[in-house]
């Protein structure tokens, strides 16, 4: 049995994590900002900030392995804070673990460090070319990761494609929304491109085990089984048993709306979401499949599907009055939808 450290423990990929760790009776500790109100109590918290190198070392004693997680995601549009999280905290956090010998390291990465492929599928060499702040900043985090990977250092880097599943909120809640409400579903063009999501349980078992199995590399994850977007979208509807529409907008102008709107504090969208939603986005998985001896269990259909259905059972339960944890995770909480709300 290990002590597996989880930066960012309470978010939601941190807390899938530890959730599964414990299933596989390792032991778990968290460093997060603030704390589940319903961690399991085998969990030991540590309260700390990631952009402290002492409070990192005092959660890294008798660690054997560190996941990484913790991280400003676009929903925040936390600005120059990016950099200061996404990549100072990212050394801070490879460089206490190195010294306090850990066994392994995996880092979380993003797929916004490739911007918009210029052909896909995504493999080892396709270049990373962020667009935004938020792509920028995992960027500089991961080539200093994979600088590292490639001097002998015992870290992987794990970049996954779209993160669902249940308990999942942030901008599916909108979507979610529109099909439960019977409202028709906009999309930034014809959503005829190929677009590929992850299962949040699929992606954690990278996590866990590049660990357990000591791999170091760069490991691509998502769904083996995917569609277009507007095919995807709409078997859900029809799994939904609703009348949404998929309706598709001209993509120059509604790139140009969702820019003001976001500039204006008026939309939830950040540029990494209404910058490349519209362009096909997958992953050749193959590398990641063979080193971890790893295949992903939830094609497309699925993790759409069990999301909404996880959606639908616990509805009431999304409001700012009456949400324990609207404080922490981004992913985990109701969005303010702004004038989304009148679409």
């Amino acid at each position: 049995m290990a002590l597996h450290l989880i930066t960012g423990g309470s978010g939601y990929v941190g807390s899938h994590i530890a959730r599964r760790l414990l299933e596989l009776d390792e032991d778990v500790r968290v460093i997060d900002l603030w704390c589940d109100l319903e961690i399991d109590q085998r969990i030991e918290f540590f309260q700390g900030d990631i952009t402290k190198t002492e409070d990192i070392n005092k959660a890294l004693v008798g660690v054997d392995y560190v996941h990484h997680t913790a991280a400003l995601v676009p929903l925040t549009k936390a600005g120059n804070d990016f950099e200061k999280v996404n990549y100072i905290g990212t050394k801070n956090v490879i460089n206490a673990s190195l010294e306090n010998n850990v066994r392994h390291i995996a880092h979380m990465s993003s797929s916004a460090i490739y911007g918009i492929p210029k052909t896909v599928p995504i493999n080892d060499k396709t270049k990373l070319e962020p667009l935004e702040v938020y792509g920028r900043s995992k960027k500089k985090a991961d080539d200093y990761v994979t600088n590292l990977i490639s001097s002998g250092k015992p870290i992987s880097t794990i970049r996954p494609r779209t993160i669902i599943g249940k308990e999942r909120l942030g901008i599916f809640e909108i979507l979610f929304e529109w099909i439960h409400d019977q409202a028709n579903i906009f999309i930034i063009g014809k959503g005829d491109g190929l677009f590929q999501f992850v299962h949040v349980k699929d992606l954690i078992e990278i996590s866990i085990k590049s660990c357990l199995m000591e791999k170091p590399g760069v490991f691509n994850v998502g769904a083996e089984e995917y569609g277009t977007l507007r095919e995807d979208l709409n078997s859900l509807i029809t799994y939904a048993n609703s009348s949404s529409k998929v309706i598709g907008l001209p993509v120059s102008i509604t790139i140009f709306l969702l820019k003001t709107l976001d500039l204006l504090r008026l939309s939830p969208l950040g540029p990494w979401h209404y910058l490349t939603y519209h362009k096909p986005f997958y992953f050749d998985i193959t590398q990641t499949k063979n080193v971890l001896n790893w295949t992903p269990k939830y094609s497309n259909k699925d993790i759409l599907t069990e999301s909404y259905e996880w959606y639908v059972n616990n509805i009431d339960e999304f409001s700012f009055d009456n949400n324990p944890q609207i404080r922490g995770s981004m992913h985990r909480k109701p969005l303010r939808k702004g004038l989304l709300r009148l679409a």
